[in-house]
């Protein structure tokens, strides 16, 4: 079936929109007709030739998706056509030792990992083969993916909202509930205040911290912050000290959601003895952290996530259900929703970071 994507054929070049061949989904997968999908600084990254997982073009980038599921293939029971479903980054195998775990962000089963690198081959370009993001692809009309990764959602959620969860929302949110576990009257600092890391000041909002420090050198980012739960806002110059004369002794929880390692070891230093740090940014591969070996001997944490650690078949209902509810705010974090036609100026905001979230809308 033809179609149209936004395709990368060069590093540090435009996408282009063009036609391409999707296949029928075969034997366990899935044919949704994307609705929307989220631009992501990873999208940003495979644009720049920086992405782990990007090296042979073309490649259909987009990962942050929902829609509606236009076709199934043989086995596939959990979901059929017409259902509404949102497309999770990952779809564990549930056979695995980290699924047999319950740590299913583990998953290490090989269908998985082929996704990660890029999927099976589902579309093709003039007749060459053409790779999708962690197997998805959804900056086109369609995706093929695996029925693991289709999450089912309720028919009257906006799936300009809903496409949010499965990456951004999950990610930032998923850092608080699932990897530091932040309790109830606790204290937190969240550096760098982008889409992610609203999720992981509502998220903190959502466990009840009141205390929520956020820190960002750009002013209208800390604005936002304000509507999604921070209750005290920094320009980070030095961040213990500042964090310090707010909260006696260092936040209990810091969170960094910038990828700099000088400010991962910064938000570190930050927080009180017995305090966790979460890695929520992805700093470039090779470049160390420097701590204080010093601060550890105080019982502090430094952690690392992957996706919130999520568990997408129960994490991504639970989310929906608290939007629905009005306890989650979606729709604050979209700044602009653009056509498949403009997904280069969409991807121009993101870079300059004049957006929380730009939604490609179909």
């Amino acid at each position: 079936m033809l179609m149209r994507a936004a395709v990368l054929t060069g590093f540090h070049r435009p996408m282009e929109i063009r036609e391409v061949d999707v296949a029928d989904p075969g034997p366990g997968e899935v044919r949704v007709q994307v609705k929307a999908s989220g631009v992501c600084g990873s999208d940003l990254k495979a644009i720049d030739g920086k992405s782990p997982v990007v090296h042979t073009l073309p490649f259909v980038l987009g990962h942050e998706s929902a829609g509606v599921v236009e076709s199934v293939g043989a086995g596939v029971s959990s979901v059929k056509p017409g259902d509404h479903v949102i497309v999770s980054m990952s779809g564990p195998c549930g056979k695995c030792r980290g699924c047999g775990a319950g740590r299913f962000h583990l998953c290490s089963g090989p269908a998985r990992m082929t996704a990660i690198m890029g999927g099976e081959p589902r579309i093709t370009l003039d007749g060459q083969e053409t790779r999708r993001f962690i197997g998805i692809g959804s900056f086109a009309e369609y995706v093929v993916v695996r029925e693991a990764t289709c999450v089912k959602i309720a028919k009257d959620a906006p799936f300009d909202a809903m496409c949010l969860l499965a990456c951004g929302v999950v990610t930032g949110v998923g850092a608080v509930m699932n990897v530091a576990q932040v309790t109830p009257g606790s204290s937190v600092l969240v550096v760098g205040c982008g889409g992610v890391g609203l999720n992981v000041i509502q998220g903190a909002a959502l466990a009840g911290a009141t205390t929520i420090i956020a820190a960002d050198v750009a002013e209208q980012k800390l604005k936002l912050a304000e509507r999604f739960g921070a209750t005290h806002t920094l320009v980070p110059e030095d961040l213990p000290r500042q964090v310090g004369e707010i909260v006696r002794g260092g936040a209990e929880y810091a969170f960094d959601v910038t990828g700099v390692p000088g400010v991962l070891a910064s938000a570190f230093a930050a927080t009180a003895p017995g305090g966790a740090t979460v890695m929520v940014g992805s700093p470039p591969a090779g470049h160390p952290v420097e701590v204080d070996p010093a601060l550890l001997f105080s019982s502090r944490r430094l952690m690392g996530t992957q996706g919130g650690d999520a568990a997408p078949h129960r994490d991504l209902p639970m989310l929906a259900g608290q939007y629905l509810r009005g306890r989650l705010d979606l729709n604050g974090l979209i700044t602009e929703r653009v056509p498949l036609e403009q997904i280069n100026d969409a991807v121009d905001h993101v870079r300059r970071g004049t957006v929380a979230r730009t939604v490609v809308v179909f």
